[in-house]
């Protein structure tokens, strides 16, 4: 299926079926930010990306997603709520978008809604949280709704479907892991960003990363997968391919198992043998942007 076929395909998913979202396209409109002005950009900021293991240095999965003063939050792993607070407030972040359940993903999810719950001098709306069906599940069991009461709405996805949230608009499809993984497809005014969360190797991944701007890409490994984890995670030199088949702007690798060794020199060389565009290996404060193409 061509990209305009599949990203027709989602729009057309996420009429359909705007019931599984738990809120239809329009009344995510409502949630957006005002129009942007005419020098806006599409900003991420790292917050971390050591796959499954912070390090002193570097929180697991978390990314800050912005533009025209809207902020979304990219998965929220261990130890990526204190980096946020180097960056925004609890109270300024907008949205929440989990890719799966496991904890390098999820975890610091409940010290932000907790932080969220005791401003009640602020009287802030619920935030929405977007995630697959159960992924929040133990981070919400952690907290009495009797003690903190209900800091979020969640919305459930089931990909492949489409939605909006304030200026971005949100493209979604299902990619292997050990349990169910959402790959995003955020695009604002023109610029692109698309994310796998953690995913072994699927052509899917040329669909979500085609003509992108930034691919964000776990890369775990930098040249082979070891056996135990074929099929459900990736390596640098697969992410590299997917990147150069999909003509992607630039490749962003994420999610390397620092804590096994993997460098970021390595998984820079091993993805270089597939892909000829720039490349650069996330690091919590790290920050990339461009600015729109169009207004939104």
């Amino acid at each position: 299926m061509s990209l305009l076929s599949r990203r027709t395909a989602l729009r057309g998913a996420a009429v359909a079926g705007a019931g599984v979202l738990g809120m239809n396209a329009q009344s995510a409109a409502a949630e957006g930010a005002p129009p942007a002005p005419a020098d806006a950009q599409v900003r991420i900021t790292v917050l971390g990306s050591a796959g499954a293991v912070p390090t002193m240095a570097e929180p697991c999965s978390g990314y800050l997603l912005e533009c025209a003063g809207y902020r979304v939050i990219l998965d929220f792993g261990y130890a990526t709520f204190p980096a946020l607070l180097r960056h925004c407030a609890p109270e300024q972040v907008d949205a929440v978008l989990i890719t799966h359940r496991h904890p390098d993903h999820v975890a610091d999810l409940s010290p932000f809604l907790r932080a969220r719950a005791f401003r009640r001098d602020l009287n802030l709306p619920p935030v929405p949280v977007y995630a697959p069906a159960g992924a929040l599940d133990p981070v919400l069991e952690l907290d009495r709704a009797e003690f903190i009461g209900t800091p979020y709405t969640q919305h459930v996805i089931e990909p492949p479907s489409a939605f909006r949230l304030g200026p971005f608009q949100v493209e979604t499809v299902g990619l292997p892991h050990y349990e169910p993984n959402i790959g995003f497809r955020i695009s604002a005014g023109g610029v692109t960003v698309a994310y796998t969360g953690d995913t072994g190797p699927d052509e899917r991944l040329i669909a979500l990363a085609q003509n992108a701007d930034l691919f964000l890409a776990q890369a775990m490994y930098a040249t082979e997968v070891p056996p135990r984890d074929h099929g459900n995670m990736c390596s640098a030199v697969d992410v590299g391919r997917f990147a150069a088949e999909a003509d992607a702007a630039e490749l962003m690798l994420t999610h390397l198992y620092l804590m096994k060794g993997v460098t970021p020199a390595d998984a820079r060389a091993a993805a270089r043998s597939h892909y000829r565009g720039p490349i650069t290996v996330a690091r919590s404060g790290h920050t990339w942007s461009r600015r729109l193409r169009r207004p939104v």
